[in-house]
């Protein structure tokens, strides 16, 4: 196996686990995984060694989903993804499923470009830059959509802001305002 397979199969679970939050379906993002690493396999010639296969392989299923959606929207496809099962893990926790199956909704109900920042920084732990560069957008416009994206969510979930106020008591050293 060579030094471009075994890097492409390690980053399968990651390509996975954003695919299936992306389109919200396993099935689906499985065979976008699927095109994906078929596009990677196709074109290995042009990632450069050395450099981040991750954040190559990212762009490439970014793209395929885009060329996804745009296909869909032109060919006036729908996908009805309601009955479809949709997990982010197996527990035995109450709670626990309940909390991920609100914020699953909760994800579902961002705009997809909000979603999509969200996933990748917050689920993938990547970079503002490399999120950036797999949506080929400005790192403030990753930026903001985080932002926009995070605050949907709270207000989604019920989740009060949990930012620090500034208050005298907090810094003691803060003048009280004149009444």
């Amino acid at each position: 196996m060579t030094d471009f397979h075994f890097c492409l199969e390690r980053e399968i679970p990651s390509l996975r686990r954003y695919a299936r939050a992306l389109t919200r379906n396993s099935t689906v993002g499985d065979d976008l995984v699927q095109e994906t690493l078929a596009r990677a396999i196709e074109k290995q010639h042009l990632w450069k060694p050395g450099t981040d296969m991750r954040a190559w392989l990212f762009a490439i299923m970014h793209n395929q989903y885009v060329n996804q959606v745009r296909r869909a929207v032109r060919d006036a496809a729908n996908v009805e993804v309601e009955g479809c099962p949709q997990t982010l893990i197996a527990t035995t926790d109450p709670t626990a499923l309940r909390q991920l199956r609100e914020l699953e909704h909760a994800l579902g109900e961002l705009r997809e470009e909000q979603r999509q920042v969200v996933l990748l920084v917050g689920l993938e732990g990547m970079s503002y830059d490399e999120t950036a560069a797999i949506l080929n957008v400005p790192v403030g416009t990753v930026r903001s959509r985080l932002s926009r994206g995070r605050e949907t969510l709270r207000q989604l979930m019920n989740i009060e802001d949990e930012r620090p106020s500034r208050t005298p008591e907090r810094y003691p050293c803060a003048a009280p305002l004149a009444a």
